[in-house]
């Protein structure tokens, strides 16, 4: 007896909301922020709103296809403007060249509904580099939308038209911030070729100069700074954040959106930067509440996310379109 009652305080201390299913286990820390409870998709007038999803590209195996389908729906529903992904597009070794046909089977075939024939914004993940990362580069030539004019850029977007609110996303390649790997027989020869110091200097002269126009900055990376998942201590979750955790604080970065987790995540560590992971549009996971987390999902799915001048509204959608967590991160 003396035993079960440990075990109640324990799990009363957690402070946490816990919601299972067949097909998903979702934790909310009772004290974040949600509406989790309406299950409902919020729509935002005269927001800039676009999908995140990651970890994908399975010829539509694993419920990718369901994914998508929920995908098109949200899309609609909130006029998204383009689709954010958060890299391991391509599995399980990437793609040879911009003729592969996995373009085909895993991408074009698959997100096929009409509001999805929008403009993608894509990074590279680990996956995508066990081939050739520079074919998807190339395939931006070849597809309409699909965007990913160098293995790192940015894009900024205006909110409702209104150049004088805007949002900065940053889209970077984490693979040569790891060292481990630069020795590693897959990753290490297309790594090698990567100047990873001027990437950062890239970066750190993007955020830091930054027009007074732009009221929101995202920065998208494949690889987690932090994790509920099964990498919380992974050698390439701390060597990213090692080398990106004080750039983001330095220059007040509201969002770091990632993959990598087959997850639904949402942690906030001390600092003004939120950590939304993306990586469950076709495979997921184990995922855990970390003392970081407010969020942790095992749930095919992806984000929406709804942005105005005060206020960015992160939704999870899983693979039925039920709307599983909802935040929102104010000015």
């Amino acid at each position: 007896m003396v035993f079960c009652s440990k075990m109640k305080t324990v799990l009363f201390s957690l402070l946490l909301i816990a919601h299972t299913s067949a097909k998903a286990q979702v934790y909310i820390r009772e004290n974040a922020k949600s509406q989790q409870a309406d299950s409902v998709l919020t729509t935002r007038a005269g927001a800039l709103n676009f999908l995140a999803m990651g970890d994908w590209g399975r010829n539509g195996a694993d419920h990718q296809k369901e994914v998508a389908a929920q995908m098109g729906k949200t899309a609609a529903a909130v006029n998204a403007g383009f689709v954010v992904s958060t890299g391991d597009n391509f599995y399980p070794s990437g793609v040879i060249s911009e003729q592969d046909p996995l373009f085909r089977y895993s991408f074009e075939d698959i997100y096929t509904a009409f509001p999805l024939q929008c403009d993608w914004y894509l990074i590279l993940g680990n996956h995508d580099y066990k081939s050739n990362p520079d074919a998807q580069v190339a395939y931006s030539k070849i597809s309409r939308r699909w965007k990913m004019p160098a293995r790192y850029y940015a894009k900024t977007f205006a909110i409702n038209g209104d150049t004088t609110q805007q949002v900065l996303l940053a889209f970077i390649d984490t693979n040569p911030l790891i060292a481990e790997f630069y020795k590693n027989a897959e990753y290490g020869p297309n790594v090698r070729s990567q100047d990873s110091a001027r990437q950062k200097q890239w970066l750190d002269g993007l955020l830091r100069h930054t027009s007074k126009n732009i009221r929101w900055k995202i920065v998208v990376g494949h690889h987690p700074l932090y994790t509920g998942g099964s990498r919380t201590e992974g050698y390439d979750t701390k060597a990213v954040r090692a080398s990106l955790n004080s750039m983001l604080d330095q220059h007040g970065v509201d969002l770091y959106l990632s993959g990598h987790e087959h997850s639904l995540q949402h942690l906030k560590p001390a600092g003004k930067t939120h950590h939304i992971i993306s990586g469950a549009a076709s495979e997921k996971t184990a995922a855990r509440l970390v003392p970081e987390s407010l969020m942790a999902a095992s749930a095919y799915g992806f984000w929406v996310f709804s942005v105005t001048g005060n206020e960015l509204l992160a939704q999870a959608v899983d693979d039925r379109g039920k709307v599983i967590y909802k935040t929102a991160i104010r000015k």
